[in-house]
């Protein structure tokens, strides 16, 4: 069978596709645009899009009888793909939960100690040489142990950060979702106004896509408390990046800490210029142990696919 890769992966990943499938890979790490989305329906029988890569209604239109049967999704989020018309068109959709829960766990961290204890401010004064030595009122942050982090969308990830935050830090949890959702640590389950009035914490951990489109804009950092800090890990587009930076220039909120954006990799140059805003290049699954154990899970879906068998993660 053909098999597309959308951008090259981990090299141990790569070997095991080329040693099961007639693979393709695009030289480039670049998204995948409307037309080369349609070649790829028409040309071969197994896809591993990623991020970006634009497998939208009309990419299907084009193409009403395609050759793929299978969009196999390296990453757990798939907003890229209108997975309804990939459906109607003939194609399966699968993903990478659980490979990427940990990892993207840890960034949220890394975003929320950086943000809360000034780090990035306080590197890019001391690599400018501005650093004159301590003293008793340098850089104060936040201090994070003890404090109440609103999470927003409890899956998976959303969990995984609530843990580490309760038991590794004592904070106290508050979270909204979508539906009622029982876990396993103390937290506290309440509409989205209420949970971010209480927080001196807000992560944002829910999936992309329409639904949850600017489910964060100006009303709900006005309901933020003006100490508070904003970290987002899921996609992008669920924050009115607009919104973000007028609330952060306002000071209506204290501070941002951001793996994702609206537009990416455009990035706005005001959010640039902030000190109190802590930016990452979408980092969120970075570590070669996690993006081989994604690109296994996506060839898994492939592989079962080929054989016939039930797919594995099917979304």
């Amino acid at each position: 069978m053909k098999l597309l890769i959308s951008r090259r992966l981990p090299e141990s990943v790569m070997a095991d596709a080329a040693a099961r499938f007639d693979v393709t890979c695009r030289p480039v790490t670049t998204p995948m645009d409307h037309a080369e989305c349609v070649a790829a329906l028409r040309d071969y029988d197994l896809i591993l899009p990623t991020l970006g890569d634009a497998f939208r209604a009309a990419a299907f239109a084009e193409v009403p009888a395609p050759r793929a049967k299978l969009l196999a999704n390296f990453g757990v989020g798939y907003n890229h793909i209108d997975v309804p018309a990939a459906r109607a068109a003939g194609l399966a959709v699968t993903n990478t939960p659980g490979a990427v829960t940990e990892a993207t766990a840890d960034i949220a961290l890394t975003l929320i100690l950086s943000t809360a204890r000034r780090a990035g401010e306080g590197e890019r004064m001391l690599r400018a040489g501005q650093w004159t030595g301590w003293h008793p009122t340098q850089m104060l942050g936040m201090h994070v142990s003890g404090r109440t982090v609103c999470v927003i969308g409890m899956g998976r990830i959303g969990q995984a950060i609530a843990r580490r935050c309760h038991f590794g830090f004592g904070c106290k949890i508050v979270h909204a979702n979508r539906s009622p959702k029982t876990v396993e640590f103390p937290a506290t389950q309440m509409a989205l106004p209420d949970a971010l009035a209480r927080a001196d914490i807000v992560v944002l951990a829910t999936p992309g896509g329409a639904a949850t489109h600017h489910l964060m804009g100006a009303p709900e950092f006005a309901a933020m408390q003006p100490h508070a800090i904003f970290v987002n890990i899921s996609r992008g587009d669920v924050v009115d990046e607009a919104a973000l930076v007028a609330a952060l220039k306002a000071g209506t909120i204290a501070g941002a800490g951001l793996d994702v954006y609206e537009f990416e990799p455009a990035v706005p140059p005001e959010l640039m210029a902030m000190e109190n805003v802590t930016l990452l290049p979408h980092l969120g699954t970075a570590a070669l142990d996690v993006r081989e154990d994604m690109g296994r899970m996506a060839l898994d879906n492939c592989i079962a696919f080929a054989e016939a068998r039930a797919l594995p993660n099917p979304v």
